[in-house]
């Protein structure tokens, strides 16, 4: 069955049941639809510029077809997270010797940090076997295997082994994992997350005032900006093919299937600010 016809058949089977509430309803069928065209629209950019990203930080990384889960167009296209690539960039400049990366995914940061930062070892930690196999060959693909080193589960208690055991390397910790940043990032437990930078994604549509928390939790011990997104991009390199597009299709390339408010925590450890 073709990806239309399956669209079709949720498509149906959406307006067909009983909801209670019927903007929700409606609400539901047009991001169904969304992430249809979006999907079409990745097929357009795969055809026209194949797999290296386009712009930003990462610009010339040769990625994938398909991440592992969410948008993908965005990636390819460079602007994915945008609002966050200028601390991404400065993270880069910094040339921290190590990055831990829980919640990576596909790889896009892990390997696209070890592309850019060529004395950084990389630990690119997921719980999702699919996620780990993927990011193992991107890294492969982009010749920066050696200095990946990839892994699964990722405890609070491991924190403070981690840091005895790069004691005296500058650590940046990248953080993104749906919600359970509340229970890893236990400073209580994990005293050594004191010492290190770290750049995480709060995840508000999962647990309200989860951002406020966090801030409060780490203030003492972090200098923290709160980075928002309002949707909005830009590109320094923009596709000819892209400008040919309807402008519906303009925002859909670069929509990251977001349902609510993910804003960033950017946090400076204050022990090791320079």
């Amino acid at each position: 069955m073709s990806i239309h016809e399956q669209i079709k058949n949720q498509l149906k089977s959406l307006l067909s049941a009983s909801f209670n509430n019927p903007i929700e309803q409606l609400n539901n069928a047009l991001r169904l639809l969304s992430k249809w065209r979006s999907l079409l629209i990745q097929n357009t950019i795969l055809k026209e510029s194949g797999t290296v990203v386009l712009n930003g930080p990462f610009k010339g990384l040769d990625f994938i077809e398909q991440s592992a889960e969410g948008c993908h167009v965005a990636k390819l296209l460079g602007c994915y997270e945008q609002p966050l690539l200028p601390y991404i960039q400065k993270a880069i400049d910094k040339n921290y010797s190590t990055i831990l990366n829980i919640g990576c995914a596909e790889g896009y940061y892990a390997v696209g940090m070890a592309k850019n930062m060529l004395n950084t070892q990389i630990y690119a930690y997921d719980i999702d076997e699919n996620a780990r196999n993927t990011t193992k060959t991107l890294a492969i693909k982009n010749g920066v295997q050696e200095r990946v080193y990839i892994g699964g589960l990722f405890k609070t208690e491991d924190f403070n082994s981690f840091y005895d055991a790069h004691n005296d390397a500058d650590i940046l910790l990248l953080c993104d994992i749906e919600g359970a940043e509340d229970e890893l990032l236990n400073i209580d437990v994990a005293s050594s997350l004191a010492n290190i930078d770290i750049i995480l994604e709060s995840h508000e549509t999962h647990i309200e005032g989860i951002t406020n928390k966090l801030v409060e939790r780490f203030k003492a011990t972090h200098e923290i900006k709160i980075i928002h997104d309002n949707g909005q991009r830009s590109f320094e390199n923009t596709p000819a093919w892209f400008l040919n597009i309807a402008h519906l299709d303009q925002l859909l390339a670069v929509w990251e299937w977001r349902s609510g408010a993910t804003p960033w925590l950017v946090m400076t450890s204050k022990s090791k600010a320079k």
